[in-house]
């Protein structure tokens, strides 16, 4: 039962994987599926992305009649005087929207060129227009009794006219503000002027004419004149109004310089009573407008409001500044003292003070009610995001379609306001902090882009709902357009019921009718500026009822509001200004990335608040063309973007992900409620980001970073590919990422140390690898990583694919040169007087005492030669010279080693490549077969080439047997003369270093098992291969094995042991245990060194066998003649 339990439970659980699986397959594709239902569907609450936005709706309408057609009644003289007044304004609005789109960004971008001198033709422009309101104001409030009055103006107050010339001042206030703030522009203004010089003194070097020259100068002076000394709007003011031959008075007209002050009273009361509060709007640029139409009142009449002097720097403690644009900020008490010094000697210095010290005091009381300022505005921002939602979700009803628009209209007003408040307190307070140069604390930092945030989800919810929007802005207008016209109808009405004629109550009536004609049609902003106008006049002689007037003006506020609603929520929301804030990006993505459940905010500011700036950037004129500022711009926010988020996360993805991999090894406490958890799952789940031209996946560049890593460190390290496949593993599960695998196979398949390598760097190699006869591989002695790399006949056949064959007899040549060297050191130590007396005394001692034993050399002898040779000395490191000694032969045994391993892998080489051909004794001529059938000489050649390839291989596949024979026979001569006879006692020294080499090959393995396994070995075959190789150069083979040594060894060994065995029966009757065990671990040690001698032996004789050990030099001597005679005697016959 327990079976078939075992066998089912493994079954449910696949099937509820699977099925899981499938649940979670059919949630992606539902998704995937309404996604593109989404996209393709028109139904009127669907929206496409807001960063592509590859459609926009264009809702402000575009008058097509002229003021002329607009401005139509019968009394003509009305007629002139609003047609005046609209065109004027009409041409400040121009002037102020070419400022704000082509100057401003111009000059905050650097801005030379071409757009200095277009600069000054627009502030002459300005000037002029300046100067024609004015006029045509004072023409109409004429206090000179003898003129002819225009139309009646007593009670006429033209408000509009003197709102939009103040705009046009600001406009002026504003280019001042930011020459004076570019410093690079005025440096780079000096240098240009320097360089004119240079260019006086030498005009013939650059190629101008002399001529040209003064009348350019005198243009920069009239320019920096003009525009460099922030004069602009000072030269303004201080023009001359009053032209004589006109017959219009400015400055002694009485009546206008009234009207003038009444107007700027009139506003600024508006202005202040909003100023700071919810409803606030507009007032801060009227504001700014006010104060320089003030500055105008006082240099056109040179006299001075106190009262209103004082009230307008009292705002300053409420409003410290105002922005212009973008980052340039304007302190309306420093330009009011500046301006009007009359003025200021009446303002009592504590009180300046005071007002200059609030700054501060509003900086500092900003930063602390900031993130109360974002708790307040979250809540009011995300109610009204569920009122419009509600709103315009909601089915109209025909019976409460008034009540629904009402709604309506006053939710997008809503809105419009809370993005002004919000973009205020942002850009004022960065502004400030910036024009002040305090420092802004991270908790600000991050309350300021949290406001940002919701400025943009204003944005979105207007752009996600522009289809209904754009349905009901056109209904709220008609709404609004028609509460207006009833009540100019009553007043209408009223007028008209008036029995009593005057020109005055005519000018009222035809001012009524224009409002009512113009309000008949589109929204547009030239027909919103005459009724205004036309109203001006309209609402004298109390027309209106004070509990109408204000409902109408509210009514026409709104109108103005709503018909321009896509361009003032655009407007409030632009983040263009982040361009010269871009210090705050670090900071708000270290946030982000520390809390990373607000990962979702990175979809609303990346691709929106820092592309904001990119149309205010294509009007950049320094560079050659505007896309290599956006292209540095770019590559500085991605060097951000990903410096202090991607490569972070990427960095805390894999360390999380090794870390629970390896918790076995306990690295560090990782309890959640201890350290913390973050959970980095949310940036994965975010829509691939927009910006610039490229999208961001943050999911997909995680997935390359790991898959690259896992990747390459797998490549370093293939053993630790079962861990790396754990991890990926491990980041599907958890982080959702779907990794490549890495089809890297779990074990080596590396080419290993180039031959070329390897031939130009021998002595390292010998002298750091450990040869294996039987394998025919080396292995690496030491290594700092967790392998040791090894060379095999794969790998050097590898080597001969890439590099040929010729390689084969350079890298024996080099090895000759090697050796040329060690024997040298070779000769020097058999010669050394301390070796040669003592090998001198053995062979006598052996020669005298070889009968006594049995012909073999007394292991007692050799071991005392070992032992002695330690008192000539030591190196640092505990080695005798026989250690050393041994190490040479052992590196000249290893260069043998690698020949015979050049040679197996050339033959591996030779037979991989030739083993399409079917018989090497009989290979056809292409080239002869080619020619027999007349082909063409391309493939002569290559046929010849081929002949050429398979006679190479041919032949290196034989020769390569001969390498040991050249090695042999090119030193043998050398060492068997008679100057080198001290070589001749090398066959003495072979048994002292057996027992040398014995006892060194058993401490390097008895080191494998320890937890220092530095020195370690397993096979050491070098010194074997090197002592067969040197007796054969000898021609010593017979001598030594006269000595019988390993025999002598055996016997030996055998012995002692026999002698334990005997003493271990005798103990095992006294029960000794301690003795026992004495015994046990020296019989171990007899039978180790036993082995270790006997494994010496079979590598020795193997190694023979290359040498062709069975035959002495005399033997081989005799040998080669019988062979030469054989083969003259063979061709003899042949003859």
């Amino acid at each position: 039962l327990s079976l078939v339990y075992l066998t089912v439970l493994p079954d449910k659980i696949h099937t509820e994987v699977q099925l899981k699986n499938y649940g979670k397959f059919l949630e992606d594709y539902t998704s995937q599926l309404k996604a593109i239902e989404e996209a393709l569907d028109d139904s009127i609450g669907d929206v496409w992305d807001f960063t592509l936005d590859p459609i926009a709706l264009k809702l402000l309408p575009y008058e097509q009649s002229s003021l002329l057609e607009l401005i139509k009644t019968e009394n003509k003289v009305l007629n002139k005087v609003i047609t005046v007044y609209a065109a004027l304004c009409s041409e400040v609005k121009k002037l102020k929207y070419e400022a704000e789109t082509k100057f401003y960004n111009g000059l905050l971008y650097y801005g030379e060129g071409g757009n200095i001198f277009e600069l000054s033709c627009f502030v002459t422009r300005c000037f002029e227009v300046v100067v024609n309101v004015v006029y045509q104001l004072a023409a109409l409030y004429n206090s000179n009794k003898g003129a002819t009055k225009i139309i009646e103006s007593s009670g006429v107050h033209f408000q509009t006219v003197y709102e939009h010339l103040g705009e046009l001042l600001v406009v002026l206030i504003t280019l001042d503000e930011i020459m004076e703030n570019h410093a690079t522009f005025r440096d780079h203004w000096k240098m240009y002027k320097r360089l004119l010089k240079s260019v006086h003194h030498n005009p013939s070097k650059f190629g101008i004419p002399e001529e040209k020259l003064k009348p350019f100068e005198k243009l920069l002076l009239k320019l920096e004149g003009q525009l460099l000394d922030s004069m602009i709007f000072q030269a303004c003011v201080e023009q001359r109004f009053d032209y004589p031959g006109e017959g219009v008075s400015v400055s002694k007209n009485g009546a206008f310089a009234e009207e003038f002050a009444h107007n700027i009273r009139t506003i600024f009361a508006n202005v202040e009573s909003k100023l700071g509060e919810p409803a606030e709007i507009d007032q801060r640029d009227k504001y700014a407008g006010v104060c320089g139409l003030f500055v105008l009142h006082f240099h056109i009449f040179r006299t001075v409001d106190k009262r209103l002097y004082k009230s307008l720097l009292d705002v300053c403690k409420k409003v410290p500044a105002v922005t212009l644009t973008a980052n340039i900020i304007w302190f309306p008490d420093t330009f009011l003292i500046n301006k009007v010094p009359a003025a200021a000697k009446l303002v009592d210095k504590k009180s300046v003070q005071t007002i200059r010290s609030s700054r501060d005091v509003f900086l500092q009381q900003k930063a602390q009610t900031l993130t109360k300022d974002v708790q307040s505005y979250y809540v009011f921002v995300t109610s009204w995001m569920m009122k419009m939602e509600a709103i315009l979700s909601k089915e109209q009803r025909t019976d409460k379609l008034s009540d629904d628009l009402s709604n309506r209209c006053n939710v997008f007003v809503q809105g419009i306001l809370y993005a002004y408040s919000i973009s205020t307190i942002i850009k004022t307070t960065m502004n400030m902090h910036m024009s002040m140069q305090r420092p802004m604390t991270k908790t600000s930092v991050k309350a300021l882009c949290r406001l940002m945030e919701l400025l943009k989800a204003i944005e979105h919810t207007f752009h996600r709902r522009s289809l209904v929007v754009a349905d009901s802005v056109s209904h709220i207008t008609q709404q609004l357009q028609s509460q207006a016209l009833s009540s100019i109808s009553t007043a209408k009405k009223r007028v008209i019921s008036d029995k009593k004629y005057s020109e005055q109550r005519l000018d009222v009536l035809s001012a009524l009718v224009l409002a009512e004609n113009t309000l008949n049609g589109p929204s547009t902003r030239e027909r919103r500026l005459v009724v205004s106008l036309a109203l001006s006049v309209g609402t004298q002689m109390k027309t209106f009822k004070d509990e109408e007037l204000l409902p109408l003006q509210l009514v026409l506020k709104k109108l103005d509001l709503i018909s321009e609603l896509r361009e003032r929520v655009k407007v409030q929301c632009d983040c263009s200004f982040l361009y010269w804030h871009r210090a705050i990006f670090p900071i708000y993505l270290d946030d982000v990335y520390d809390n990373a459940v607000d990962a979702i905010s990175l979809n609303v500011l990346l691709p929106v608040v820092f592309l904001c700036c990119v149309p205010s950037m294509l009007y950049a004129k320094h560079m050659e063309s505007c896309e290599q500022l956006l292209d540095s711009y770019d590559k500085e926010i991605m060097g951000v973007f990903t410096e202090h988020l991607l490569d972070k996360l990427c960095k805390e993805i894999e360390k999380d992900l090794r870390l629970s991999v390896h918790t076995h090894l306990k690295l560090d406490d990782r309890n959640p409620f201890k350290v913390g958890m973050k959970d980095l799952a949310h940036f994965f789940s975010l829509k691939p980001i927009r910006f610039f031209n490229r999208f961001i996946d943050i999911k997909a560049y995680v997935t390359h970073y790991l898959d690259k890593t896992f990747y390459n460190l797998t490549t370093v390290a293939l053993h630790d590919w079962a861990t790396y496949s754990e991890m990926r593993n491990l980041a599907t599960q958890r982080y959702g990422l779907v990794m490549t695998e890495a089809h890297l196979p779990s074990q080596t398949l590396e080419q290993g140390l180039d031959v070329l390598e390897i031939m130009r760097n021998i002595h390292v190699f010998v002298s750091r690898y450990l040869y294996n006869l039987n394998n025919q591989i080396f292995i690496e002695k030491t290594s700092n990583n967790k392998h040791l790399n090894t060379i095999n006949i794969r790998h050097i056949a590898n080597s001969i694919r890439t590099h040929g064959t010729g390689i084969m007899n350079t890298t024996v040549n080099f090895t000759y040169q090697f050796l040329r060297k060690k024997f040298y050191i070779f000769s020097q130590f058999m010669y050394d007087e301390h070796i040669k007396s003592r090998l001198i005394k053995d062979i006598r001692f052996f020669r005298e005492t070889k009968d006594q034993s049995d012909q073999k050399y007394p292991f007692e002898r050799a071991e005392k030669f070992n032992r002695g040779i330690r008192k000539l000395g030591i190196t640092p490191d505990g080695q005798s010279y026989l250690d050393q000694f041994r190490q040479l032969i052992s590196q000249i045994g290893n260069a043998m080693g690698y020949v015979r391993m050049i040679r197996s892998g050339g033959l591996h080489c030779c037979s991989s490549a030739i083993r399409f051909v079917p018989d090497l004794e009989d290979i056809v001529n292409f080239e002869e077969l080619v020619k027999e059938e007349g082909l063409s000489k391309e493939t002569q050649r290559a046929a010849s080439l081929l002949d050429c390839v398979l006679s190479d291989l041919t032949s290196n596949s034989a020769e390569g047997t001969e390498y040991f024979k050249m090695l042999v026979g090119v030193f043998a001569q050398e060492f068997r003369s008679v100057k080198n006879m001290h070589l001749r006692n090398f066959y003495m020294i072979v048994p002292p270093l057996t027992v040398n080499f014995v006892e060194h090959s058993i401490n390097c393995k008895e080191k494998l098992n320890k937890k220092n396994k530095n020195g370690a070995a397993f096979t050491d075959d070098g010194f074997a291969m090197g002592v067969a190789y040197i007796l054969k150069l000898l021609d010593q083979y017979q001598e030594f094995d006269s000595l019988h040594w390993f025999q002598a060894v055996r016997e030996k060994y055998m012995k002692e042991m026999n002698a334990v065995v005997k003493e271990q029966n005798v103990q095992a009757t006294n029960q000794d245990e301690k003795l026992m065990q004495t015994m046990n671990l020296t019989q171990k040690r007899l039978d180790i060194y036993l082995q270790e001698f006997e494994l010496l032996y079979f590598s020795l004789s193997s190694a023979r066998i290359f040498f062709r050990a069975d035959k002495t030099a005399a033997e081989e001597t005799q040998e080669k003649k019988d062979r030469d005679g054989y083969y003259s005697l063979v061709i003899y016959i042949k003859k």
